[in-house]
């Protein structure tokens, strides 16, 4: 029940509680005001009676004591016939003796009867009740006539009309609880949903966001200044927020990979345009010398070797770019690859580099291949761009129960300020902010791949460190 009423929308769930509260209160104030006409019913059949009874003392105490049974029986008549003789159903009259002397119905109680029989069961007049079942009560009372007891009179009254008065009186209040319920429930309903229309509303547009937070529309907006109006401005203000940081970050990211593609591209280019110098000069050589077999022999080998470099350049990056291959798992070769694809710039910047990379390294890590590649990729190419013409650039690489670890360093001048945010922080940063090229794509390419990235200076060289996690657990085979 507990469980339901939680699931019960707030609109609903509080005018419900607030129902019951009024139904607790309600009965309660139903008890007293019931209690208090019982009372008052109470204290009104004790009048009656009293009269009754003092009237038929002062009118039968004279004849009692002549033991006058037809007098007795003739002024009992005519009290019963009048207006509040009526509720008497019957009224016997005893002697001191306990004898009944004359009664309304002598055929219920015989003259010369005991009394004891239906005095036992009648109440004294301080004690007469209306009840709530017996359609009669019994009441007893002495009979005195001048200071001297000379015997008693026992009543028997009619309460079904006091009863349906009280039965009355319980449905109309009922019925009153009921209505006045039911219609302040609906009413609290009605003003707490519309109260709560706007978290609905808001509820709605966080529900129904998918990946994206979706602004409150203006028609939907409460207005005025109070705390609704103001959470759903603010609402509206963070969707903005997101909004704008996941188009920085998109533009940012474009701009990023453009930059490393443009380099990249360049790289590639004069790793290409070499090539084709010397296979035009062989090309020249086998025309000039067609009876030089040895010549032609040696200009063959120069024209295959270089079309052998061209073909491996074309390999690496059509496999570089794949769109297949987001579902490849990294090995030997990827790293060779990344090679391959740096060397064009570090010749054309003449820089040194310290390549670790032990065989086996990634054996058995279920890491992802074209994250970690594009990691590396941004990385190597930032290094280079540090380190300067005749820098010194670096890559090592190990693998242990954790995962997979490799470090970037150069020798160039450190890591700028606007780089350092866009490799390490979690703040907006924005294409125009500067900082080093690809960095923020690496960090969020590591990021989801569960891994952490550091960055170090010391003894003039930067290094940037990458633990990446294993996926799938390292196997021995």
């Amino acid at each position: 029940m507990i469980r339901a009423l939680r699931n019960l929308p707030l609109s609903l769930r509080l005018p419900l509680l607030g129902g019951a509260m009024m139904i607790l209160v309600g009965a309660v104030a139903s008890q007293q005001v019931l209690s208090e006409l019982g009372r008052v019913q109470d204290a009104r059949l004790q009048e009656l009676a009293r009269l009754h009874v003092e009237g038929l003392s002062i009118a039968l105490g004279p004849l009692v004591l002549r033991r006058d049974v037809w007098e007795v029986y003739d002024t009992l008549t005519r009290a019963a016939e009048l207006a509040e003789g009526q509720r008497m159903v019957l009224t016997a009259v005893a002697d001191e003796d306990g004898r009944v002397l004359a009664a309304t119905d002598p055929r219920r109680v015989p003259t010369g009867s005991p009394i004891a029989g239906m005095a036992d069961t009648a109440v004294p007049l301080d004690q007469l009740s209306v009840g709530a079942r017996a359609r009669t009560v019994d009441v007893v009372a002495p009979l005195d006539y001048q200071g001297r007891r000379v015997g008693r009179i026992v009543s028997q009254l009619d309460v079904t009309d006091l009863q349906a008065e009280r039965r009355r009186a319980l449905w109309l209040l009922i019925a009153g609880n009921a209505l006045a319920i039911a219609f302040l429930t609906g009413l609290g309903y009605a003003v707490m949903r519309r109260m709560l229309r706007p978290v609905s509303v808001l509820a709605r547009q966080m529900a129904g966001a998918g990946d994206a937070p979706q602004p409150i529309p203006a028609a939907e907006m409460p207005h005025g200044e109070g705390d609704l109006a103001r959470l759903a401005r603010t609402y509206n203000g963070m969707v903005d927020s997101v909004a704008a940081k996941a188009d920085t970050d998109r533009r940012l990211a474009e701009r990023e990979r453009f930059v490393a593609l443009g380099r990249l591209s360049s790289s590639l280019a004069h790793e290409i345009n070499n090539p084709l110098g010397g296979l035009l000069n062989a090309t020249d050589t086998i025309r000039n010398f067609p009876d030089r077999p040895d010549i032609v022999r040696g200009a063959a080998a120069l024209l295959e070797r270089g079309l052998q470099h061209l073909r491996d350049v074309a390999r690496v990056t059509l496999e570089q770019n794949r769109l297949d291959r987001q579902t490849s798992v990294l090995s030997q070769t990827d790293f060779e690859d990344i090679r391959l694809l740096i060397e064009p710039e570090l010749k054309r910047m003449a820089q040194d580099l310290d390549w670790h990379v032990p065989d086996g390294v990634v054996e058995g890590l279920m890491l992802p291949a074209a994250p970690v590649r594009q990691i590396l990729l941004n990385l190597l190419l930032n290094a280079s761009a540090a380190a300067g013409q005749g820098g010194r650039v670096g890559l090592y690489a190990s693998a242990d129960e954790a995962g997979l670890s490799f470090a970037v360093f150069d020798n160039g001048p450190g890591l700028p300020d606007a780089a350092r945010v866009r490799l390490l922080g979690n703040v907006t940063v924005t294409p125009a902010g500067g900082g080093g090229v690809g960095l923020r794509l690496v960090r969020d390419l590591v990021k989801g791949l569960g891994g952490s990235v550091t960055h170090a200076r010391k003894d003039g060289m930067t290094r940037i460190c990458v633990i990446l996690p294993q996926a799938g657990g390292r196997s021995d085979a």
